[in-house]
């Protein structure tokens, strides 16, 4: 059959039907074969179009019922193609077999997948959100996906460390010190692999994440601020690389000196106070000095520094017992707390709120706002009070009652 290709061009080339062509096209690629089909949503031209190529009088219709053999023999009668799968890869290129592609594709991730053995990565594809996660990183390729997980491989094989800087590692391990910064693909993988990423809590931040696989992020930023903890032999002495620290003088702990050298904190079966403000620390410092009680300061939410110092101490058995603002985020913090790292309430239930409260006027701070309202898990009548009162109390309101517990 001689075709004549610029009558078909004419007929139904051009960019005003790429549409109708391409939705014509999906049919075969999809691997599509009933015969009778509707095209809906078509406009003027693409009416035209059809009405035009199967001799069909012109309506106004929005669709179009249509048979493709019809399609197929009215195309091999004006002598444009033999069939419309010829037509429509005359003018835009050859068909796609989507089906086939699909299969394909299929089978590369199966082998991939079959070839996993290292027990955090079988952890990360076995997890349906761990493998999406991974299969969007790859562009759904397996052969992307594959060196990616080769990377994240040799990631997992140098965790845990003990304080090394996370731009060291990304240099030692993979080459570029940039490889596992924020966003990185490889870094998302690893922290999901590792179970410390993906988490729900808004909060947790990146650097906490790779704090808790002994990988510093930003190590000096944001240290914890302590008092009295003690420690056995020199080894607080060794932290503190020299500074001055006298009894009863708060100090401050960085991430980088406390995932490099860790002290042999000797707190087993000890009560460990928690605070979220750091005036109190410095109030107890003023009133109690070397007399206080252990004592270590959130400063609001826990960054890497101070969750890696909580866990240490509750890793060595102590008893960790944290008291914070009476308002939402104080709530927040300590549910945090009691959660991650078994951390107990310190007075800081509903029977205390209450006589804090009542305690006067000046101990009652800003009124507490309606949203972002958070239950205690450790006390399921304290929301209902701070409901009813609708006060902030902050620490240093109470400051007299927690000294005397501090005071040893």
């Amino acid at each position: 059959m001689v075709l004549d290709d610029d009558r078909l061009q004419h007929l139904l080339g051009g960019p005003e039907l790429g549409a109708l062509r391409r939705r014509l096209r999906s049919r075969y690629e999809r691997g599509e074969t009933r015969d009778e089909f509707t095209l809906t949503d078509l406009n003027n031209a693409e009416r035209r179009a059809l009405a035009g190529l199967l001799g069909r009088p012109a309506v106004k219709a929005n669709s179009m019922r249509l048979r493709r053999s019809d399609l197929d023999q009215a195309l091999a009668r004006a002598h444009l193609a033999a069939t419309l799968r010829e037509a429509l890869e005359v003018l835009d290129g050859a068909l796609q077999d989507r089906c086939a592609q699909r299969a394909t594709r299929e089978h590369a991730w199966s082998v991939l997948l079959a070839r996993v053995e290292h027990p955090q990565l079988l952890r990360l594809v076995n997890d349906a959100s761990g493998l999406a996660l991974l299969k969007r990183f790859a562009a759904s390729s397996a052969e992307r996906a594959a060196a990616l997980l080769e990377q994240v491989h040799q990631v997992l094989l140098h965790l845990p460390r003990q304080g090394i800087p996370l731009a060291r590692l990304a240099a030692e391990v993979l080459g570029d010190s940039h490889a596992l910064d924020p966003g990185r693909a490889v870094a998302a993988l690893v922290l999901r692999a590792c179970c410390v990423g993906g988490t729900r809590d808004p909060l947790d931040r990146t650097r906490d994440q790779w704090a808790r696989l002994g990988v510093s992020v930003n190590e000096l930023a944001s240290p914890a601020l302590c008092l009295n903890l003690p420690a056995r032999g020199n080894s607080l002495d060794a932290l503190l690389s020299g500074v001055a620290a006298a009894a009863g003088e708060p100090v401050h702990l960085t991430l980088r000196s406390l995932l490099r050298a860790p002290p042999a904190w000797a707190v087993s079966g000890r009560a460990v106070f928690v605070c979220e403000n750091p005036s109190i620390v410095a109030i107890a410092a003023d009133r109690l000095g070397a007399a206080c009680a252990p004592l270590v300061c959130t400063s609001g939410m826990p960054g890497a520094a101070q969750r890696i110092l909580l866990t240490q101490l509750a890793d060595r058995g102590a008893r960790l017992r944290y008291h914070g603002d009476f308002d939402w985020p104080g709530l927040h913090i300590g549910n945090f707390l009691i959660r991650e790292i078994k951390t107990c309430a310190w007075r800081f239930d509903a029977v205390d709120y209450e006589a804090a409260v009542a305690l006067s006027p000046a101990a009652s701070g800003r009124r507490l706002s309606t949203l972002q309202q958070v239950d205690a898990h450790w006390d399921s009548r304290l929301r209902a009070a701070m409901d009813t009162h609708r006060r902030a109390v902050h620490e240093e309101a109470v400051v007299d009652t927690l000294l005397a517990d501090l005071a040893q």
